[in-house]
């Protein structure tokens, strides 16, 4: 899956498993078209001869590369989505508009993540169909967006995936949008209108998060139980828009709403169907960023509110909305962000923290709560740092935790999660004057990510003598863009 913050030099953006995440935790490759199985790892390698020996061709593919003709390096920091630079942010907030040249260009891009997934004890039950309990390898993704400029003011992200995690080719992030730009008296700014599949998908900071970090994660090892609904509890099965307006490069506002779309569609496109929501759910978004000679700091936060029933099923089998109350979630959330570059340095620190309030009306009533009233809490904290946009190391904090319910979270009852990460990233053609920059895109990724505590736990996490690290993960990855 791709990041609607794709700009200028390239035509690719990670959708991190978090994006695809629902409120409690359950993963779901986001959204789908058609149900069908595609061939394995010898698409990739495929994609990698091409673009060696056919250059020409590959000219031809990347959409926004083909429409700004600017390097990576201009939109992102590490030359390779999703973290944005500045100028990046404003190709976002202008809807992808932003065109040199006369010429049209055909807005269609491809992406593949081929990937190794090593847990340091082999988990108790398979981790999906078709895996083994350790030591798998998979196309984790396969997308096709289509990316760019549609008229002067209309711009697109819009993106369909494959995954071998559950062998579906279906929707995934999706980003239309209205934008101009302004002048009144002493201020300018960008005003636009976005219509997007999930809230925090039309954000430009990595901080929010559809597009924070892990950009990539292992989708066949254990994660947190659960998180709030902001963490992609609305990802793919919501239809939403918003206004949003950035004044003087320093303000950026943004409010708007999301409805659920209809169980045959979402049926359709494979997305899933975890809960309806009742009528509009409300969310805004404000940030400040103060520009510094060789970077900027960006302090803001998050609300998002919403009413959802729960899932049953029909005669025919299909998933619906029960009748009856609806749980609510209300969270809040609370992020800041810097980037620094200079010279052939750059270095990204980036922090949020969410809190969510839960009424559980519906859950509670049903037998599926212990308590009316819950709470879950999340904190993310990220530093990176580049050299010359090839080489690259991530060092992350992660901490979910909220209130106790074993009929809820089952286990010992506990979300409690905790844990750090570390990446190694390499990328060969990532400089400005790399060959065939910007159309040569390839990031090579190793992250470790060790747990310090699972489900409130540290030894005998299930009952049955594991410990928290023997989640720890070892990943590997492959991601070529084209």
């Amino acid at each position: 899956m791709v990041h609607p913050s794709a700009q200028a030099g390239d035509v690719f953006l990670p959708v991190t498993e978090r994006t695809l995440m629902n409120g409690h935790g359950k993963g779901h490759i986001g959204g789908q078209f058609v149900s069908t199985h595609l061939p394995r790892r010898w698409m990739l390698l495929v994609a990698l001869v091409w673009l060696a020996v056919m250059p020409d061709l590959a000219l031809a593919i990347p959409a926004y590369a083909r429409q700004t003709r600017l390097a990576c390096v201009a939109c992102h920091v590490g030359a390779f989505g999703p973290q944005l630079t500045q100028f990046g942010r404003q190709f976002k907030l202008l809807g992808y508009t932003m065109k040199v040249g006369d010429g049209k260009s055909l807005p269609l891009s491809a992406m593949l993540v081929e990937s190794f997934t090593h847990t340091q004890k082999a988990q108790a039950d398979v981790p999906a169909k078709g895996f083994g309990r350790n030591d798998n390898a998979e196309l984790q993704q396969a997308s096709v967006f289509l990316a760019g400029r549609l008229s002067e003011h209309i711009g697109v992200f819009a993106q369909a995936t494959y995954s071998e995690n559950g062998g579906l080719l279906g929707w995934d992030n999706m980003d239309l949008r209205y934008a101009r730009a302004f002048s009144r008296g002493s201020h300018s700014g960008i005003w636009g209108i976005s219509i997007n599949n999930n809230p925090t998908v039309s954000d430009v900071f990595n901080t929010a998060p559809a597009w924070m970090y892990p950009y990539l994660s292992a989708d066949l090892a254990p994660g947190a139980p659960a998180q709030p609904m902001l963490f992609g509890g609305l990802g793919g099965q919501a239809i939403g828009a918003s206004a949003y307006m950035q004044v003087d490069g320093a303000w950026y506002v943004e409010a708007g709403g999301y409805r659920s779309l209809s169980p045959s569609f979402l049926r359709r496109v494979n997305a899933g169907y975890d809960g309806r929501v009742s009528g509009i759910a409300p969310y805004a978004r404000a940030a400040y960023t103060w520009q510094m000679p060789a970077g900027d700091l960006s302090i803001g936060g998050f609300l998002l509110s919403l009413h959802r029933s729960l899932v049953g099923a029909n005669f025919a089998g299909d998933a619906v909305a029960v009748p009856g109350p609806s749980d609510r979630f209300r969270d809040i959330g609370l992020d800041a962000s810097y980037q620094y570059t200079r010279g052939d340095h750059g270095f990204t620190a980036d922090a949020l923290y969410v809190s969510e309030q839960q009424r559980l009306d519906a859950t509670y009533a049903d037998g599926g709560a212990d308590h009316l009233h819950n709470s879950l809490q999340a904190f993310n904290l990220k530093g990176s740092y580049w050299y010359r946009n090839t080489y690259g190391v991530t060092l992350a904090s992660f901490v979910d935790n909220g209130s106790n319910d074993l009929t809820l979270y089952g286990n010992n009852g506990s979300p409690d999660t905790r844990g750090e990460s570390i990446e190694f990233n390499y990328n060969p053609f990532g400089e400005a004057t790399s060959w065939h920059q910007p159309w040569a895109n390839v990031r090579l990724g190793l992250q470790y990510t060790y747990f310090t505590r699972f489900s409130a736990l540290v030894h005998n996490i299930d009952g049955a003598g594991r410990s928290a690290s023997a989640n720890n993960t070892l990943y590997f990855y492959v991601w070529l863009a084209i």
